[in-house]
Parts: C-alpha cells; structure tokens; sequence
C-alpha cells in the first residue's frame, strides 16, 4: 500500500491543524477532521471509525502534554472517565446499525447556543468554581454523541464546564486527557464491529496531530483568558452552524 501520496500530506496537515485547535481549546479536532473525510466521500460510521482510530494517538500525545504542563484536574478526570466510556461505547455500537447524522441538527443547535454564552461570559466577570455536580451524564452524552457523529466530545463537555465557572485552562486539559479513553474505547468497538479501513488517512492524521499535540497544550497554559473564551465561542459557533446548515442541505 502506497501511504506517501500528495493526499497523505494533505491528511498530516489537517491533523496537525486538527489537534492544535483542539489541544489549545479542547474541541474541534473529530469535526475538522470528520468534515475533511465526509468531502471524500468517506461513509459517516467509516469516518468515525477512522477519526477515533487517528485520535487514539493524538489524544494520547495531548494527555501527556496536558499532564506535564499541569493542566489536569484529577477529580475533574476521575468523574468523567468512566460514563465517558460507557458513552463511545455505546454510541459506537450504535452507529454501526444505523446513520448517525440523525442526531447532529439537534447536537449543532445545542453547540450554537453554548458558543454564544461562552462569549457573552468572556465580556462578564463570573466567579471561578470548580464543577463538582452533573459530570457523569456530561461524560455520558459527550461521548455517546461523538462516536456517533465523529466528533463532539470537546465542544460539548469543555464548552459545558466552561460555561458553568470552570478554569478555562484545567478544563480543556482534563477534556483532553479523558477523550484519550473515549476514542480507544470507540475505536475498539468500531474494530469489533466494522473493522478499520483507510489506513494512509489514520497514519496522516495520527501523524500531524502527534506533532502538533506539545503545541497545543502549550498554548492552553499561555493564552490570555478572554480572547481564549471568546475563540472558543466563535469556533464552537461558526462550526456548529455550518453543521446545522449541512444537515438541513442548505449549503
């Protein structure tokens, strides 16, 4: 099998761009990636299941960046952890009997109105709190929803926590270093149930985005906390509106 075509560098960049965003903001790496492989043609359980297989090592690399730059909160993981797997699981099995696309106009309209409370928060001073209440069925759902749509974990459960007072740079590290957990337990049921294809487009983007993984969270631990809140906004907005649209097949 050729791997070193112009595509697998085109698959190593947007894995880098991929996991840069999501190690800086804690989202946005299985929607980037997943709209890139829907533009190929690739079916929505095939494109999951790859994105999961890729991010098993970007999520990895993410966790242990996260961890050394301090960004990860124990109780905050150890809450989430387990409903989380649960959750891909769950979702993963799922969609391998049915399309998963039903559920993203729902998901989308959700993330429109997260985004933009996340950016009216930015302009409002809110007390800091760590959450303590309502994470297991936050794992839960975040996972279920993004092994059935290819991505979602990070902009529902990051931009949740964010929303509700939690530190902006420990949440988007304990997001990350529990998705790790997500996409194997997802990519292990999608093994199970489908098997794994494309290769070269699992290698590109598990290669860009362990590159850019240090990046990422690096840039989690450095960037000034309101232009932080209002890029995560904006990113969880403009693309769960570009969601919204496709799902309804208005572009």
């Amino acid at each position: 099998m050729d791997f070193f075509t112009p595509e697998f560098g085109l698959y190593v960049a947007a894995g880098f761009i991929a996991q840069l965003i999501d190690g800086a903001l804690g989202m946005a790496y299985g929607v980037s990636a997943s709209s890139l492989l829907m533009a190929f043609g690739v079916p929505p359980a095939a494109t999951s299941a790859t994105v999961h297989a890729a991010e098993c090592f970007t999520t990895g690399a993410s966790a242990i960046s996260h961890h050394a730059f301090g960004n990860v909160d124990r109780f905050l993981f150890r809450r989430l952890l387990i409903p989380a797997v649960l959750g891909a699981i769950i979702g993963a099995y799922a969609l391998s009997a049915f399309d998963g696309d039903v559920l993203k106009p729902y998901v989308s309209g959700y993330l429109i109105i997260m985004g933009l409370v996340i950016i009216a928060k930015a302009f409002f001073r809110v007390p800091p709190k760590n959450v303590t209440t309502h994470l297991t069925p936050l794992g839960f759902f975040g996972a279920l929803v993004d092994a059935m749509g290819g991505g979602g974990w990070g902009p529902i459960v990051a931009s949740n926590l964010i929303v509700r007072g939690n530190d902006v740079r420990i949440t988007v590290g304990s997001v990350n270093a529990v998705e790790f957990f997500v996409t194997l337990a997802a990519s292990i049921t999608f093994l199970l149930t489908i098997g794994l294809t494309h290769w070269s487009i699992i290698l590109g983007l598990a290669l860009g985005g362990v590159i850019a993984a240090p990046l990422g969270a690096w840039a989690a631990k450095r960037i000034p906390h309101k232009p932080f809140m209002i890029l995560v906004g904006v990113l969880v907005t403009v693309v769960s509106a570009r969601n919204l649209l496709k799902a309804f097949a208005l572009i």
